[in-house]
């Protein structure tokens, strides 16, 4: 896809949003399955994710680890939104790799050290590219494709998180109030 016609793809979507903002707005949503053993079923829409213990909390690394799950998804955004911000702003990327490293201090969340965080200290983000770009070009991309990453800028902004607990209304739950 070139500039003109990823332009093209979105000035339609642009337009609308610019005339009624409450078009751009949308609720993604994700569904897992409590599995056997210590593990969740993650629908994916392509296929079934099952995700388990790292090896580091008990785990014998057979499951897909959450925080491996997570950098994935910052690597996808990031991946994707470098190529439409290069395309947008005509900066050819002829190959390339993204990379995430984050750090955990798996004490935090096995209850060890109640001072050790529960979760990633710190995430880095890497982008190698083959491109004819100059450095000036390469810091714009840098600073683009941050701005414009959805996974980027959640995890960089913190947003509002809420939990809650229901009961699951069973078969055998629905027969006893019947």
């Amino acid at each position: 896809m070139n500039r003109d016609e990823l332009r093209a793809l979105q000035a339609p979507l642009k337009s609308r949003y610019k005339d009624d903002p409450s078009e751009a707005f949308l609720t993604l949503k994700a569904k897992g399955t409590v599995g056997d053993g210590v593990s969740c079923n993650v629908e994916t829409g392509r296929a079934i994710a099952q995700a388990g213990l790292h090896p580091l909390t008990g785990g014998d690394g057979s499951l897909l680890c959450s925080g491996d799950m997570l950098l994935e998804a910052l690597v996808a955004c990031a991946g994707v939104t470098l190529q439409a911000v290069a395309t947008a702003i005509d900066v050819p990327i002829t190959a390339g790799h993204v990379y995430a490293e984050g750090d955990l201090d798996f004490r935090g969340t096995l209850g060890v050290d109640r001072e050790a965080p529960v979760g990633f200290s710190d995430i880095r983000l890497r982008f190698e590219v083959d491109t004819p770009a100059d450095d000036e070009q390469l810091a714009t991309l840098l600073k683009l494709t941050e701005r414009y990453c959805v996974v980027f800028q959640t995890l960089n902004g913190a947003p509002q998180l809420k939990a809650e607990m229901t009961r699951a209304r069973t078969e055998r739950a629905l027969e006893s109030t019947a």
